[in-house]
């Protein structure tokens, strides 16, 4: 599962839904592993202004990965400056290495195995071979 996913789950249980503790889940004994993919700095672009960043700088920290900026970065951010191209010509853009750092993150890294726990009411999702198990118990739907 990648990491870019859990910017976009919260908590299943019913009495979850309404409480902003509920997200985002925090990763438990997570074991991660990269998967190298070519950087999609279209994708990358796109997805910015979706991204709640302060819990996503949450995940990553308690993943004990590198500590993204306080602040998103800008769809600007993401490409090298400086390409000119000649009159006629479309420039093939360059990422930057915000854009490197944030694919690497967002796209290569993903949650192996673990547990993904609710900040509201603890309930913890078991996250095996890269997919996160959100069945309830019969006693929790």
């Amino acid at each position: 599962m990648k990491l870019l996913t859990l910017n976009f789950l919260t908590c299943a249980i019913k009495t979850c839904k309404t409480s902003p503790s509920s997200f985002p889940l925090h990763p438990r004994d997570a074991e991660l592993e990269i998967l190298e993919t070519d950087i999609n700095l279209p994708f990358l672009k796109n997805i910015l202004p979706r991204l709640m960043w302060d819990e996503l700088r949450t995940i990553t920290s308690e993943l004990g990965l590198p500590e993204l900026p306080p602040a998103a970065p800008t769809r600007e951010d993401l490409v090298e400056p400086g390409a000119q191209a000649a009159e006629g010509e479309e420039v093939e853009e360059q990422p930057s290495q915000t854009a490197k750092d944030l694919h690497r993150v967002l796209l290569e890294t993903t949650v192996k195995e673990g547990k993904l726990a609710c900040g509201n009411c603890g309930h913890e999702y078991k996250v095996m071979e890269g997919v996160p198990n959100f069945l309830l118990p019969g006693h929790l739907v």
